[in-house]
């Protein structure tokens, strides 16, 4: 099998950009140092792209291996005929190749094997090539397991039924005809069919399945596990009875005894199998959508802009316990904490007051952050009558707080805040989200940030894996700085492991702060190939050499420096405005990118990244993305009115619909019957209220 040209087929990319992603993967290559670093190599392909090779490579590799595996089986039986072994190596399916392997393969004896074993095959296959009288022809087949002709006939039957069963073709055609026209039919199990469930709507369902959307076939599926709900697969007889007469013989008088054959195998192997292979597609195919709308909102959410230079007071609010306040400072550095408590049932305006504006003052603070959990509404009422009652010109926002608590008594806090309350690091991680959101998420498991969709039904390794992936990809895009980054965050820089991240941090704390990106070099356990994957995505600041502020690769600093100097420029340029226009010209025209490529003696694709990043050296992607809502005035549920017309945020999106932060404790939801454009998490879009319950306190929206 050519593995290279079928990936190409199915990816729809070129044979040479197969084989050399693949030759790059084998080389121990990162994906993101590939996607970045090796484009001319891969002819420019994404990280998505190479992450699909990689999946089919080893997909296609563990089948060859199957394969062999299989023949092998087959030959020791001694069964492998020329055809059968030309079929299993044709075969590009793993489905197709279980089907070939099913009538071969190891398993518990069944009754069609035991009567096999008996002799009574030969009457079976006469069945299909010669007029039978069954009970004359039985009485020579008579063995002291099967001593009857009844017993003789259900023998045969059994044969019968599972060469029905395992017959490649009836399997793929009944695969084939549920999917396309089968219909999955849901209905409460008796014990609960007087009694409310949150599954009322699989009362009595039935719909086609390729009609059902996937994270209905989710719901279904909890309602099956937690045993509510009782799952069929129905199908047309007339399908059925036409899968019959394939099997069926010339001879009347001896398809009475086929079909008894035939419907046993049917209700005892093939309809069970097929049914199972059937809803297994459907779960895998849920699960897929399922995770990907979870991967797609987390790299939204990863991108969340940061805001820069704030220093930050930083409220958890509680009722009983009271809010724990951080004040932290435009590098997120931990300054000091209290509790104030201005909500029920202590109400204590006037301590809460001074200490807030002592913390204010005393600390130059200048953005507060709330999270957005209980007592929230109240801690904002509070905040916005202290604002305007002290004329402060500062503007305040909602936090999601997910996830905070899981970090807040997680190792990684009580490595980070060994003195501190696990309260006072979840007010931190509060505040940190709104400065540095990226290296604060990547602390926390994202299944705890509040952004998927039926995330415990699906598969979890296929989902860490997956998640895993988004969080290496969004690092990788935004870049690191090596001065500053936690352990945790630059374990996700390419080629960088658990171990070697919390190295690194060890060696900045006893040797200060590294100057040069070369340095790594002197950490124990970063060999040169190590360092030649992480190196372009760490970013010094404040060190010797200007371009380790940009994505440019220590293998192109050369480069970058003879560009620069065929016009008249330092490296030191890079950090004023003047060589940008020239620079932009020349990213503007193809001709003399094409000279200058030659000139330079590298390739397109990298000069083009060269350019960029000297035009914006130490770009932050998520500068581009807008920046979140803040206010300085108060709004409660109460406030709200159908026709209202707002402003808000997208916090989450799934299937049915997006959830909106308008500025109060409850989101509202935008029902994806009213949603015609893509939308994006941290997104700002303006509103319409088109319903609202009282009682549950739902807000029904419309994009305006």
């Amino acid at each position: 099998m050519d593995i290279v040209n079928i990936i190409s087929k199915e990816l729809n990319v070129e044979v040479w950009q197969v084989k050399n992603t693949i030759d790059l993967l084998l080389n121990d290559n990162t994906v993101p140092f590939i996607s970045r670093y090796r484009k001319e190599a891969t002819g420019n392909l994404n990280e998505e792209q190479i992450r699909s090779i990689n999946e089919k490579y080893n997909y296609y590799k563990n089948l060859e291996k199957y394969k062999e595996t299989v023949i092998k089986t087959i030959k020791e039986q001694g069964k492998l005929s020329k055809e059968l072994e030309d079929k299993i190596k044709n075969c590009t399916k793993l489905t197709e190749l279980e089907n070939i392997y099913l009538p071969f393969k190891k398993r518990k004896k069944t009754k069609a094997d035991i009567a096999i074993e008996n002799g009574l095959e030969p009457l079976a296959k006469m069945l299909f090539n010669q007029k039978v009288n069954f009970d004359v022809a039985a009485k020579d087949y008579l063995t002291e397991k099967f001593n009857t002709i009844e017993k003789v006939k259900d023998g045969v039957s059994y044969i019968i039924g599972q060469w029905f069963s395992h017959d490649t073709k009836i399997r793929t055609k009944l695969l084939e005809y549920l999917l396309n026209h089968g219909i999955i039919h849901v209905s409460k199990k008796k014990k609960f069919e007087n009694v409310k469930t949150k599954f009322e709507m699989f009362s009595n369902f039935s719909q086609k399945i390729n009609k059902i959307p996937e994270y209905r076939i989710l719901s279904i599926n909890r309602g099956e596990k937690e045993g509510i709900l009782k799952v069929n697969i129905v199908i047309e007889p007339k399908f059925k009875q036409l899968l019959f007469n394939k099997f069926l013989s010339k001879w009347e008088e001896n398809n009475k005894i086929i079909l008894c054959g035939l419907e046993y195998g049917w209700n005892n192997m093939l309809f069970p199998s097929i049914e199972n292979q059937v809803r297994n597609i459907l779960k895998e195919k849920a699960e897929k959508r399922a995770i990907e709308i979870f991967a797609s909102n987390l790299k939204q959410l990863l991108l969340t802009p940061p805001i820069k230079k704030k220093r930050i007071l930083a409220i958890d609010p509680g009722f009983r316990t009271g809010c724990k306040i951080v004040a932290l400072d435009e590098y997120g550095n931990y300054l000091d904490h209290n509790t104030i408590y201005p909500v029920p049932p202590k109400n204590d305006y006037e301590t809460s007051e001074k200490i807030v504006l002592d913390f204010i003052k005393k600390y130059d603070l200048n953005l507060i952050a709330i999270g957005n959990g209980t007592a929230s509404r109240e801690t904002q009422k509070f905040i916005v009558e202290l604002l305007k009652k002290h004329k402060l010109n500062i503007k305040y926002l909602f936090v999601n707080e997910a996830g905070a608590s899981v970090y807040s008594a997680s190792k990684l806090a009580k490595e980070e805040f060994p003195d501190l309350d696990v309260t006072i690091r979840g007010a931190i991680s509060i505040g940190r989200r709104v400065q540095d959101p990226l290296a604060e998420f990547v602390k926390i498991d994202p299944k705890s940030l509040g952004v998927g969709q039926y995330q415990h039904d699906v598969n979890q390794k296929n989902l860490k894996k997956e998640l895993d992936n988004v969080i290496e990809d969004v690092v990788n895009l935004v870049g690191v700085n090596l001065n500053t980054a936690s352990s945790r965050l630059l374990e996700y820089v390419s080629g960088i492991t658990p171990k070697l991240s919390k190295k690194i941090v060890e060696y900045r704390e006893k040797h200060g702060k590294f100057n040069e990106r070369k340095e790594l070099l002197n950490v124990s356990g970063m060999g040169k190939k190590t360092f030649q994957q992480c190196a372009g995505f760490l970013r010094i600041f404040d060190g010797i050499n200007p371009l380790e502020i940009t994505g440019i690769h220590p293998e192109n600093y050369e480069t970058a420096e003879k560009l620069l100097n065929l016009y008249g420029y330092r490296i030191e340029d890079i950090k004023t405005d003047k060589i940008k226009q020239k620079l932009e010209n020349i990213l503007n025209n193809e001709d003399k990118l094409k000279k200058l490529s030659e000139s330079l003696n590298v390739g397109i694709y990298t000069l083009k990244d060269i350019i960029l990043d000297l035009i914006k050296p130490g770009r932050d992607p998520r500068d581009e993305l807008p920046q979140p809502l803040l206010f300085d005035d108060i709004l409660t549920f109460d406030d709200l009115k159908i026709g209202m017309k707002l402003q808000g945020t997208i916090t989450n999106i799934t299937d049915f619909g997006a959830f909106v932060n308008i500025g109060i404790k409850e989101s509202g939801l935008i029902h994806k019957s009213k949603i015609k454009k893509e939308l994006k998490i941290n997104q700002i879009v303006n509103v319409r209220i088109i319903d609202l319950d009282y009682d549950l306190k739902h807000i029904q929206l419309e994009l305006i």
